[in-house]
């Protein structure tokens, strides 16, 4: 079984399941193979999986849409979180849009999707600069007030935005670009980490291009028996315990792989290692 990490009240495995590779190329349309993809979700809960993160930009809307068709109705204590704030233009595209108004709409729409009376966690997804986030945190307020979300989280922030944010509502969760090779987060986990806030590092693994054959996580990976992909996320897991990470994959083979990696503990040598302090 996965270790248990926590949301605010809300018990969770300590890796997480990213959704956003499961839509088309592009993260545009629809998956190659649905049959493959809904295999993919009903695996990761049967393995003890119990948070997964989606965005109603994935596809856009087919990650919420799938999720919903694998999962529901949904096991007791599998928390389905997902996030508002990206418009999609096309594949490979992103546009902010944090109007409250548009926030409003996204929620309602990820609710029908995912066949849910309340989101047990509901992000904003990006930071609209043309938009005061207390005007966005706002909105989530309000619709955490009316029943709809019950916590409320924010992605892609800094230090300064994240204060703002918590000036408004209680924010439990931080998911920010975070692994072994982009580490401009450090301060921010740190902040979560005293403040109860869950850190939910988005890219984690860099696509799996963090080590080269002659690299010290290749040479950590080795050893272990273990691959760096396994290593790199034992290495977050150690980072902090305010850490959760939300592999993504389309490879029932890589969910096991990613899952596995929570049994492994690198000694305080491998730690240096591979992140010096």
């Amino acid at each position: 079984m996965i270790a248990q990490a926590t949301i605010a009240q809300l018990p969770v495995g300590q890796i997480g399941f990213g959704a956003m590779r499961i839509t088309g190329r592009g993260i545009w349309g629809p998956p190659r193979d649905e049959g493959e993809a809904i295999a993919l979700l009903r695996r990761a809960v049967e393995r003890g999986v119990s948070f997964i993160d989606t965005a109603d930009s994935y596809g856009p809307g087919v990650s919420e849409t799938l999720i919903a068709k694998a999962l529901h109705p949904y096991p007791a204590g599998l928390v389905v979180a997902t996030k508002g704030g990206l418009l999609r233009p096309g594949p490979d595209r992103w546009v902010t849009d944090c109007r409250p108004e548009h926030l409003r709409r996204a929620c309602a729409d990820s609710l029908k999707r995912l066949k849910l009376e309340c989101i047990e966690l509901y992000q904003l997804h990006a930071i609209d600069h043309r938009i005061p986030i207390e005007d966005s945190i706002g909105a989530l307020v309000g619709l955490q007030r009316d029943g709809k979300i019950r916590h409320i989280g924010v992605s892609n922030v800094s230090e300064r935005e994240l204060a703002r944010a918590r000036a408004v509502a209680s924010i439990v969760s931080v998911q920010n670009h975070y692994n072994l090779r982009d580490r401009s987060s450090d301060i921010l986990i740190d902040v979560c980490a005293e403040a109860g806030i869950v850190f939910i590092p988005w890219y984690p693994l860099a696509a799996g291009r963090l080590a080269s054959p002659s690299s010290p996580l290749a040479r950590i990976a080795q050893s272990r028996r273990a691959t760096p992909s396994q290593i790199a996320l034992a290495w977050l897991l150690q980072r902090s315990p305010a850490m959760l990470p939300i592999p993504g994959t389309s490879s029932i083979a890589h969910l096991e792989e990613n899952l596995a990696a929570a049994s492994i503990r690198l000694t305080s040598d491998e730690f240096r290692t591979l992140a010096p302090v």
